[in-house]
């Protein structure tokens, strides 16, 4: 397969990504501001993500901007999105780039795991929030560890079973597609111009590891990146091929290669299960009674 890397101008267009402060959404921000966007890093530490935004072209010419959330805190993600709107408007693209992985057991006040909370539930209500603003498709990002992911809408908070650290991951990145799936449904079904779809990185070097709580575990883990994955660019070549290409609704992104680890962006598989009409619609109801709001779109 021919590398991609002909990314089109992306001047006038204005994309919010979370987790923008290092690994794959930082290099997603510096590729897209290369190509003339403006770009918001919604991040959870200011101060770093202050840093990250000197490094992502435009920044000298105010096409950056850097604005605090944590997406575990649905207090903190409302008021982001209620800042953003207020302050700046419509925009083009949102990338539902954060996440975690291998982090140690915690609740959030939702009452629900880590790794549920910041990669699927905080981007539920983010995105839900901020859908009236979004003209152009929203990014959701997956990984390949969704086909292992066993969802229990009934034990979110991992009361019933024993915890373990990468099936609460791979549960909730099969979250994020389920997501996917539902919003793309309720988006056709009320004929919105917007479109969701979905990337993957493959096998990349990111920051992904760094809050286990563990100083080994995070470094055996971001050795074991170095070792084996395509650099952090090559990995986000996947989330901006989806952002900025003609990806259908309901269409998701990944490495070419045979086993989804390496390779250039292509068409990739999702399992059965994260397209299974029946759980994205009662994750959605679940996750809805969880944010405790109405999320957007209303169809059904």
């Amino acid at each position: 397969m021919r590398p991609w890397t002909a990314v089109p101008p992306q001047s006038g267009r204005r994309f919010v990504i979370t987790g923008a402060n290092s690994g794959v959404g930082l290099a997603t921000a510096r590729i897209l501001g290369s190509r003339g966007a403006e770009v918001v890093l919604a991040c959870r530490d200011p101060d770093k993500a202050a840093a990250a935004a000197r490094t992502v072209p435009g920044h000298d010419k105010g096409r950056v901007e850097v604005r605090q959330v944590d997406l575990a805190d649905l207090d903190s993600v409302r008021r982001f999105a209620d800042g953003l709107v207020a302050e700046t408007g419509p925009f083009d693209v949102l990338v539902d780039n954060a996440g975690v992985l291998g982090a140690p057991y915690r609740l959030t006040s939702a009452g629900v795991e880590r790794h549920f909370a910041v990669n699927h539930l905080g981007h539920f209500l983010l995105t839900s929030l901020l859908l009236p603003s979004i003209r152009d498709r929203v990014v959701v990002t997956g990984s390949r560890e969704h086909r292992r992911g066993d969802l229990d809408l009934d034990d979110l908070a991992w009361e019933r079973r024993p915890y373990k650290v990468f099936g609460a991951y791979a549960a909730s990145k099969l979250a994020c597609l389920l997501f996917l799936t539902e919003l793309d449904r309720r988006l056709r079904t009320e004929g919105s111009p917007v479109r969701v779809v979905g990337a993957h990185p493959g096998a990349t070097v990111s920051g992904i590891t760094g809050g286990t709580g563990n100083p080994f575990v995070t470094a055996v883990g971001a050795f074991g990146q170095r070792l084996v994955s395509m650099p952090t660019w090559r990995g986000a070549l996947n989330t901006v091929y989806a952002a900025t290409m003609d990806v259908p609704g309901g269409g998701y992104i990944g490495p070419h290669g045979r086993t989804e680890l390496y390779g250039w962006p292509a068409p990739s598989q999702r399992s059965a299960h994260s397209q299974d009409p029946v759980l994205a619609r009662a994750l959605w109801e679940r996750s809805e009674e969880l944010v405790a709001t109405k999320a957007a779109p209303t169809g059904s």
